[in-house]
């Protein structure tokens, strides 16, 4: 658009891509987000050396924030977002109802007022009925939420919750509503000028959530059908104008079985999902947001507003899937390839207004503009895959802010081709140096519940009530797994018998063309005949013979393989000189090892290490900072007695005892700052 940018940053974001991308940068204090992304004074300051005139907050911190804008205002400073009425009025969950019953909006059942404490918490929840949702009045994105299905998870959901509003959002007060069992998460994007113009600009389906958090999202939904989308498009718009709403918010629901629709809260602020909508609307929000804070009237009517095609996003966090559906997990990105040269990336041009940009985590000061740029009309070209990060390759993943690297948008004509291309995306996508939750992405947009459009906010602890395993292997898999490893496996000894692509000896040049190999996967060891023809390996595994052939450009973290006909992309993620290899398969990752015959044999002398008896100590299960400890030396525990409180990335969780018995030794202290598997607390 024109526009010079400031990107403010914390110390630990000095490297960061948005630093990188502005035209100026400045840090505002060290990591901690109470001292840089949430220090007004700070940021403030910024704006008057720089002379900014307008202030883009982001997503998160401060975005929803009326002191802030307010602030700003004092100055003369354009806040691109709402007015400060708006922001105290949608920001507070408890006022929020209010003004959304008096719009004529549907509302859940509850406590109108602030809790004050955990036992009239309890007395709440007795007269609502079990089961309950406790959330901050002034939180989102899942911090400061916890259901409650008797006395004691009210007591203890009081405590956690009031904690986490208190360092996320800095105010600890609590309301109580009866929690909607089993419910669809849809929102409706809204968009609304200073000139009492407003349009809701369809729905983005949100319920593939994991701790209240969303993982997965599309738009539109493949649950509602016309006359529903505008009922709640239309309920949106009018709470829009009840609190003379300007820019762009969302107003999210939960849909029921019999799609009767119940207002949630509204996000007064740009939604991390926003790109779903800009794919099947061709709205470029963020510019939409700049012109109505500039003072523009919307260019669009409502029955401007298309959907055109499907958009999905997934959100691609470094976190480890099998603990929890994703805890934590931090580090540096040691290789990083984004999916952005699949064969299907084409783009199309929308013919409108303009698109794809990178936000990142904090605010961007805006600096100066073109009154000419902000009322152009620029041609919006929507990529099919479209990723829209704040990392790169170098860059470390730390404890202070959301683990989120990415997200992956993939767009099609039809949700069939946007499904296709997001799982294509997603064997594509390179990330090493930490856990990430790629396997799981797979799974769920693969699952034919998903497929079939049958979910809920329930969808994974009902997909997987003992929690995330990886993709399950058909037989066919297997085998596809066994002979793409076992092929591997020899082409790269051949290729490491050649030096620049003649033989190291040239004298014993080997003529060998078949090799017989032990596979161990999983439980079982599988014999491989492999024979080489060509560029292409015929594997005998199981009595059947598969055809696999690549070019086996080794060097590179892809591999496209083609078994049989049927093309996979792979990724060889490690590999050591015993035999034992990692590939990434399917979107999960297998521990294989490869062995000769003869090397098969000679492994069963080997003596094996003994597993540590995990029932005595308590590890942590992710990195992060130790809030609290509730034991000392001597102290007896019961089986599931809380132990200690570990912080992760703005989130609380409650370590627990695995047995009955006496605290040995406690190694660690509220403040202390813990990696993953380090050792907390000791039994005797």
């Amino acid at each position: 658009m024109g526009i010079k940018t400031v990107a403010i940053h914390s110390d630990v974001d000095a490297n960061a891509v948005h630093v990188k991308m502005a035209d100026e940068a400045v840090c505002v204090g060290p990591a901690p987000t109470s001292k840089s992304y949430l220090n007004m004074d700070a940021i403030m300051e910024v704006i008057r050396k720089t002379r900014a005139q307008a202030v883009h907050p982001g997503y998160g911190f401060l975005s929803e924030n009326k002191e802030f804008a307010r602030r700003l205002a004092s100055e003369g400073v354009t806040f691109i977002g709402p007015d400060t009425h708006a922001i105290q009025a949608m920001g507070d969950k408890i006022e929020s109802k209010l003004l959304a019953k008096n719009a004529k909006v549907n509302t859940i059942p509850g406590f109108d007022g602030v809790v004050k404490d955990a036992d009239e918490a309890v007395r709440i929840a007795r007269e609502i009925g079990y089961p309950v949702m406790i959330k901050a009045s002034a939180g989102g994105g899942g911090k400061g939420m916890r259901i409650a299905w008797d006395d004691e998870e009210t007591r203890e959901g009081f405590r956690f919750s009031s904690q986490e509003a208190a360092s996320s959002f800095g105010d600890d007060r609590l309301l109580i509503e009866k929690f909607i069992d089993n419910p669809r998460h849809i929102e409706i994007q809204v968009l609304a000028d200073k000139h009492g113009n407003a349009l809701w600009l369809n729905e983005r389906e949100c319920s593939i959530q994991r701790r209240n958090q969303k993982v997965v999202e599309e738009a539109p939904s493949t649950f509602l059908d016309p006359e529903t989308r505008r009922a709640m498009g239309e309920q949106a718009v009018a709470l829009a104008k009840a609190v003379k709403y300007s820019s762009a918010g969302t107003v999210e629901f939960l849909v029921d079985s019999s799609k009767n629709f119940y207002f949630l809260e509204m996000n007064t602020r740009l939604q991390v999902e926003h790109p779903v909508t800009e794919c099947i609307t061709g709205l470029d929000l963020v510019q939409e947001m700049i012109r109505v804070a500039k003072g523009y009237p919307l260019r669009h009517k409502q029955a401007d507003i298309p959907i055109n095609g499907w958009a999905v996003e997934c959100r691609v966090y470094a976190e480890d899937p099998y603990k929890s559906f994703g805890l934590p997990s931090i580090g540096k990105l040691s290789q990083y390839q984004e999916p952005l040269h699949v064969p299907s990336n084409q783009s199309f041009n929308w013919g409108c207004v303009l698109t794809k940009q990178s936000h990142g985590k904090s605010c961007v000061n805006i600096k100066a503009s073109g009154e000419e740029q902000l009322q152009k009309k620029r041609c919006l070209t929507v990529e099919r895959v479209r990723v829209d990060s704040g990392i790169q390759q170098g860059s470390d993943i730390s404890i202070y802010y959301d683990p989120m690297i990415s997200k992956l948008i993939t767009y099609g004509s039809n949700r069939a081709e946007a499904l296709k291309r997001m799982e294509e995306a997603l064997d594509n996508y390179v990330i090493r140096g930490v856990a990430h939750n790629i396997s799981l992405l797979r799974e769920v947009i693969v699952h034919p519940r998903f497929v079939q459009g049958d979910i809920s906010t329930k969808f994974l602890p009902e997909v997987y009530p003992d929690g995330f395993k990886g993709h399950k292997l058909t037989d066919l898999e297997r085998r596809q797994l066994l002979a793409t490893a076992a092929s591997l496996y020899v082409a790269e000894q051949l290729r490491s018998q050649r030096f620049l692509g003649t033989p190291r000896i040239p004298i014993a040049e080997s003529k060998r063309s078949s090799w017989e190999l032990s596979v161990h996967l999983g439980d079982g060891i599988y014999p491989v005949a492999v024979s080489k023809h060509g560029s292409s390996f015929s594997v005998e595994v199981d009595g059947m013979k598969l055809n696999v052939t690549s070019e086996w450009n080794l060097a590179s973290p892809l591999l496209s393989v083609t078994i049989d006909g049927t093309q996979r992309t792979i990724q060889r993620i490690s590999r050591n000189a015993s035999g034992e290899t990692s590939i990434q398969f399917l979107g999960t990752v297998y521990k294989l090892q490869i062995l000769t015959k003869v090397a098969a044999e000679l492994s069963k002398y080997m003596p094996e290490k003994a597993a540590e008896d995990t029932s005595s100590i308590l590890r942590s299960p992710m990195p992060g900072t130790v809030v609290a400890v509730s034991v000392k030396p001597g102290d007896m525990v019961s089986e599931g007695q809380e132990i200690c409180v570990i912080e992760a990335m703005k989130m609380q969780n409650s370590m627990i005892a695995a047995k009955t018995g006496k605290v040995k030794a406690v190694h660690c202290k509220a403040g202390d700052t813990v990696g993953e598997e380090d050792l907390l607390v000791e039994l005797e």
